[in-house]
């Protein structure tokens, strides 16, 4: 039979075995790993536990009393108070992702982790009210290395392993964009299909090996060529496509032909004996008439098969 610890030892009464208890649970709540608050919803720091991991955190005690708006940027301020009225008006777990760095902190140390770091947030609406006011739970989780496995885990997926270029499942995703950019506000977008010459002749008489040299070659003319805006893409095989947003007609076709030219000097320096290795461009532009990005990339295509067909080595704008 077991008795209550009130019984058992008769010295100690309910309100001595309860401090116990309360010394254990604080205990426990300082030994977190990473931090935890109890929040009001106009912002107030009322409770502080956690934060243990001292590569990320320093001592939170000194923020009860305080609010977010005068540790945290107004624009990050704001999005915590969203998110705690958010939780406590649907009165149910809120989980949400969020990024802190030192732009965002007030008054940070110097000696402040360097990179940001991310957060799941789990704000719990509270069954009770301080001085007035409703208050959530908010167990903030260090995500960061989850995180940045999941930025390189879409990084791999968007990315040609040959040329470090994006692939054709990152055209379809940021050409949709530019479309839309163009539909709603007339923004232009330039499109530039490009097809490496004779590369087949390449690799049957040295290999592909040169044939991947070329390749790369193509990939990095392309990179050095465009603005910080452009985008470049490997669509398949020895085809490459260019996003060239708030680019007009005219100003596109000087790119490409810029572009074909650099091609060749870097061509040349690779010693090719005896094969041409050249490329073949079309372009296009978002016209009033498309009904999707698809159009435009069609057009691009055509214009690249007209220059196929008038000799390679060339470029050729199709309307």
């Amino acid at each position: 039979m077991h008795l209550p610890e009130s019984q058992r030892h008769p010295h100690l009464n309910i309100s001595a075995v309860n401090a116990v208890r309360i010394e254990h649970m604080t205990a426990v709540l300082k030994a977190l790993p990473d931090p935890t608050f109890i929040l009001s919803q106009s912002g107030k720091y009322l409770g502080v536990f956690g934060g243990n991991d001292a590569r990320y955190y320093h001592d939170g005690s000194a923020l009860v009393g305080s609010h977010l708006s005068n540790l945290i940027s107004a624009e990050k301020a704001q999005w915590f108070l969203d998110k705690i009225t958010q939780a406590l008006q649907s009165n149910k777990l809120l989980i949400e992702e969020y990024e802190l760095s030192d732009k965002d902190v007030l008054g940070v140390s110097v000696d402040g982790p360097e990179l940001p770091i991310w957060f799941e947030g789990r704000i719990q609406p509270l069954d009770f009210t301080i001085a007035g006011e409703r208050v959530v739970l908010w167990v903030a989780s260090n995500i960061s290395k989850r995180h940045e496995m999941e930025r390189q885990l879409r990084e791999y997926s968007d990315t040609d392993q040959l040329t470090g270029l994006f692939n054709r499942r990152r055209l379809e995703q940021d050409v949709s964009q530019h479309y839309e950019q163009w539909a709603r506000y007339s923004r232009p977008c330039s499109i530039l299909m490009l097809d490496l010459d004779n590369l087949k002749a390449i690799n049957d008489t040295l290999g592909h090996h040169m044939g991947d040299n070329i390749i790369v070659a193509m990939a990095e003319t392309c990179r050095e060529q465009c603005r910080q805006a452009d985008s470049v893409y490997r669509f398949g095989g020895d085809e490459f496509v260019l996003a060239l947003p708030c680019m007009t007609a005219e100003q596109a076709l000087a790119f490409a032909e810029r572009l074909r030219q650099s091609t060749l000097a870097r061509f040349e320096l690779l010693a090719i004996s005896g094969l041409s290795a050249s490329v073949s461009i079309g372009v296009a532009c978002m016209a009033t008439n498309d009904s999707g990005y698809q159009d435009s990339l069609k057009r691009a295509d055509a214009a690249l098969y007209r220059a196929k067909r008038a000799g390679k080595n060339c470029v050729v704008f199709m309307l």
